[in-house]
C-alpha cells in the first residue's frame, strides 16, 4: 500500500506528535509499504531515525512571511526556497519559535481556510509536487489543523482521506476569539472531505467526537505506540538513592509544581529521606520562569541538592533517566490525549503514579502498571499525590509487581508495532470500501 502521511513539525521541540508519526511510518516501512511522510512548517524532530523527506513543505517562514505581508504571497516559488531549506528551518527553530495559540490567531485561521487564506501559495506547492509523484492509495493528515488540506487533495487524487486527532483542542482552545470560533468552523467544514477520523487513544476519541461533532460510526482508535527495543526494565541498585522523576514538556499544566510541593511535604516531615525528584524534557522560553520559580522554592524549602533539572535527553540518555527512577510521576492538571512519558517509563519497568484524567486513565488500566490520584488541580490532590509516594516508597515489592505488570503491558498494547496493525486495518477498510464503490460505479 502507498501512503502518504503528512506531519507537522513543532522547531526545535521533541514532540510527541512528530515522535509518533514518525514511529508509525518506521513500522510501516518495516512491514513492506510505501510511506512517505511529508513534513510541515519546521523539519520533525524525532528521538529515533528521521524518516521524513528531506523537503520541508509550508515552510514556517513562508507561512509567516506571507500571513503579515502581501509581497510574499506572490513571489514565484523558486525565490521561496532561498528561505525554505531545511537547515534554515531548523536553524531558526532552534533559537525558539513562538508557539503560544494567543499570539497565533490570525495565522492559525488563515491557513485553515486553505486556499482562501494567505498561505493559498503553499498549497500549490504540495500539490505539484505530490503530482509528481506515485498516486497514493491513502493519505493521512496527522492533525486536524492541518485538515484545509483534505478538499484540496481530496479533489487532486480522489483517495481516501484520513485525519489523525492527537491533542489539537488543546491549542484551539487558548486561540483568542474570534479566532477560536473561526478555526472550529472551519475544522468542521473540512471534515467534510475526510473519510476517516482516527484519535489516538479512547478517551480523546470521545472527547474529539464531541468537542468537533465527528460521528462515532467516522472514528477510529489507534492508539499511540512506542519502538520498545531499549526500552529494557534495569534491575534496582541498593545503594541508589529512592528517585522520582518526571520527563515530559516543563509547563505549568503538566503538574510540576503540584509534584514539587507534595515532595516537599514529605521531606518537611521527614519521610523521603536520602531521596531525589528528578525533571527532565524540553523547556520554551515562556516556561523558563516557571521553571526558576521551581527551583527557587526548592533552595527556600532546604531541599535545592534534591531537585534536578536534566534538561532535553535524546533517546539514549532519555532511556538512562527512565531507568535510573523508582518511580515516575505526572500530576497534570489536564485532560493529556497521549501520555507518551507514562508509556516509556512503564516500558522500563518504571511505575508511574499520574492523576486521574485524560488518557492516563486507560493508559494505567489497560496496563496495570502505576496508580492514579487525581484529578490533579487542588490542595487535596496534593497530600493524595504525597501518600501515594510514600507508600510506594515503603513497597518496593508493590513498586515491582505494578512495573512488570506496566512494562508487559506496553509490550502488549502500545508498541510502534501494535500502531502500525491498527492504522492498517483503518487503511485497508477505506481502500477496500474505495475499490468496492469505483466497482459498483462501473
Amino acid at each position: 500500500m502507498r501512503i502518504i502521511s503528512i506531519t507537522a513539525g513543532a522547531g526545535g521541540m521533541y514532540c510527541g506528535s512528530c515522535i509518533r508519526d514518525n514511529a508509525l511510518a518506521s513500522s510501516l516501512m518495516a512491514m513492506g509499504h510505501d510511506v512517505v511522510l511529508l513534513p510541515l512548517y519546521t523539519p520533525p524532530r524525532t528521538d529515533e531515525k528521521n524518516v521524513s523527506e528531506h523537503r520541508v513543505f509550508f515552510g514556517g517562514i513562508s507561512v509567516y512571511l506571507e500571513q503579515y505581508s502581501a509581497l510574499f504571497r506572490g513571489t514565484p516559488w523558486m525565490i521561496d526556497r532561498l528561505w525554505e531549506s531545511p537547515w534554515l528551518l531548523r536553524a531558526v527553530s532552534q533559537r525558539g519559535v513562538q508557539t503560544q495559540p494567543e499570539l497565533l490567531g490570525g495565522l492559525t485561521v488563515s491557513v485553515l481556510e486553505g486556499e482562501d487564506g494567505r498561505q493559498r501559495k503553499e498549497f500549490g506547492k504540495l500539490l505539484h509536487w505530490l503530482g509528481s509523484q506515485p498516486p497514493p492509495d491513502v493519505i493521512d493528515i496527522s492533525n486536524s489543523m492541518l485538515i484545509s488540506l483534505a478538499p484540496a487533495l481530496k479533489e487532486a487524487f480522489g483517495c481516501p482521506i484520513c485525519c489523525t486527532l492527537q491533542g489539537e483542542n488543546i491549542f484551539l482552545d487558548h486561540l483568542e476569539e474570534p479566532y477560536h470560533t473561526r478555526a472550529l468552523s472551519l475544522i468542521r467544514r473540512h471534515g467534510a472531505s475526510v473519510d476517516r477520523f482516527v484519535a489516538v487513544s479512547d478517551y480523546y476519541a470521545g472527547h474529539m467526537s464531541r468537542y468537533l461533532g465527528i460521528p462515532g460510526a467516522k472514528l477510529d482508535v489507534v492508539p499511540l505506540g512506542i519502538n520498545v527495543a531499549g526500552y529494557e526494565p534495569r534491575p534496582s541498585e541498593p545503594d541508589r538513592p529512592f528517585t522520582v522523576g518526571y520527563l515530559g514538556r516543563i509547563a505549568p499544566e503538566k503538574g510540576l509544581h503540584l509534584l514539587c510541593d507534595a515532595y516537599h511535604r514529605l521531606r518537611e516531615r521527614g519521610a523521603l529521606d536520602g531521596s531525589r525528584l528528578e525533571l527532565a524534557g524540553y523547556l520554551g522560553p515562556e516556561h523558563r520562569g516557571y521553571l526558576d520559580g521551581l527551583l527557587r522554592q526548592a533552595r527556600e524549602w532546604g531541599i535545592a541538592d534534591e531537585v534536578h533539572y536534566r534538561g532535553v535527553v535524546d533517546r539514549e540518555e532519555k532511556i538512562a533517566f527512565l531507568q535510573g527512577l523508582d518511580l515516575f510521576a505526572v500530576p497534570a492538571t489536564y485532560d493529556d490525549p497521549k501520555g507518551l512519558g507514562l508509556v516509556e517509563a512503564m516500558a522500563c519497568g518504571v511505575p508511574v503514579v499520574a492523576a486521574r484524567r485524560g488518557t492516563y486513565t486507560e493508559l494505567v488500566g489497560r496496563t496495570g502498571g502505576g496508580v492514579l490520584v487525581g484529578p490533579g488541580n487542588v490542595p487535596e490532590d496534593v497530600d493524595a499525590l504525597a501518600v501515594e509516594l510514600e507508600r510506594l516508597h515503603g513497597d518496593p515489592e508493590r513498586r515491582g509487581e505494578l512495573g512488570r505488570r506496566g512494562a508487559a503491558g506496553v509490550r502488549q498494547h502500545y508498541t510502534a508495532d501494535v500502531m502500525a496493525e491498527r492504522a492498517l486495518d483503518v487503511y485497508a477498510r477505506l481502500v477496500g470500501g474505495d475499490v468496492e464503490r469505483a466497482a459498483a460505479a462501473s
